[in-house]
């Protein structure tokens, strides 16, 4: 891909044209989840969060699936932290007389740690699904901004069947995205499903022939973001997601004062308003790495590492 790359060792990171794409990148394994991949995915949001040349981020697979879920190769073990370790590798959760700390960093699910690095993103997210996106890999996508699947995709959220329960803050997100009664019946079935399901559900925006799927992608990430202030596309992006945790609109009346007010005085809010009256394109001058508003600390995040 044209422009800035990273490597990584299973996943790619390339930025063309202000639009980062992350491509799980395990094929031979339908790009199974794994701790590397975890730290490594949280390692590129890191990186397109810091990059102000990137507008949005696509998140994709590598090769026929998107992400088959947990990687099983460790058999019965796969699902038992304290005998892998841990996804940070710390020390055990569990005490000499047999109790568990369940507050141990231990404890934690390493896909609840991807997908609140993907909630805290400053970019917008747009999951491209060309293929089985099971487990994890249907999780990880519930905080990104958009999921585009193509028509071969399959989905599943299959805990159940595996004697474990949802994760990657997916209690959160697939209610909230599909409503309770769908996220029930999926959750609670385990079974996998097909595309247009996934789309009838709620959990797709739309469906692609195999080949057209990045490129509508894309074509969405420069609708999204090609005419916009970025700094006003990152706000909005928290103050949308934070938002659906709110008690009461007071709350969002207070966070959009403060917006409107620290914006407002902008370079964006200038030449917004003058590129309108003047009848041409707008080219805003604020950067998200600069111009992050002192108000913020509002949308602090709960540390995801």
């Amino acid at each position: 891909m044209p422009g800035m790359t990273r490597a990584f060792e299973t996943i790619t990171l390339g930025m063309d044209d202000g639009i980062a794409t992350i491509t799980l990148n395990r094929p031979d394994k339908l790009n199974a989840f794994n701790k590397a991949m975890m730290e490594e995915l949280v390692g590129a949001f890191d990186a397109t969060d810091a990059d102000d040349d990137v507008r949005c981020v696509i998140v994709t697979g590598a090769g026929r699936g998107f992400c088959a879920g947990a990687d099983l190769s460790g058999g019965a073990a796969t699902f038992d932290y304290d005998k892998r370790g841990g996804w940070n590798g710390a020390e055990s959760p569990v005490g000499a007389d047999g109790s568990v700390d369940y507050s141990h960093p231990a404890v934690r699910d390493g896909g609840g740690i991807l997908a609140l690095r993907i909630f805290a993103s400053k970019k917008p997210v747009i999951g491209a699904i060309n293929g089985p996106a099971v487990g994890i890999g249907a999780t990880m996508t519930l905080p990104m901004d958009f999921r585009l699947a193509s028509d071969a995709a399959r989905f599943g959220f299959v805990f159940a069947r595996r004697g474990i329960v949802a994760e990657a803050s997916s209690s959160w997100f697939l209610p909230r995205l599909v409503g309770i009664g769908q996220a029930l019946e999926w959750c609670y079935s385990g079974r996998v499903f097909g595309a247009e399901e996934a789309l009838k559900g709620g959990l797709v925006r739309s469906l692609h022939a195999p080949d057209d799927l990045l490129p509508a992608a894309r074509a969405l990430a420069k609708e999204l973001t090609g005419d916009s202030a970025p700094v006003s596309v990152s706000l909005l992006r928290k103050m949308m997601w934070t938002g659906l945790g709110m008690a009461h609109p007071m709350e969002a009346h207070r966070i959009e004062s403060r917006a409107i007010w620290s914006r407002g005085a902008s370079g964006d809010a200038a030449e917004g308003v003058a590129s309108f009256l003047e009848k041409r394109e707008p080219v805003f001058p604020d950067r998200v790495s600069a111009a992050w508003p002192d108000f913020a600390d509002w949308f602090d995040d709960p540390p995801y590492r």
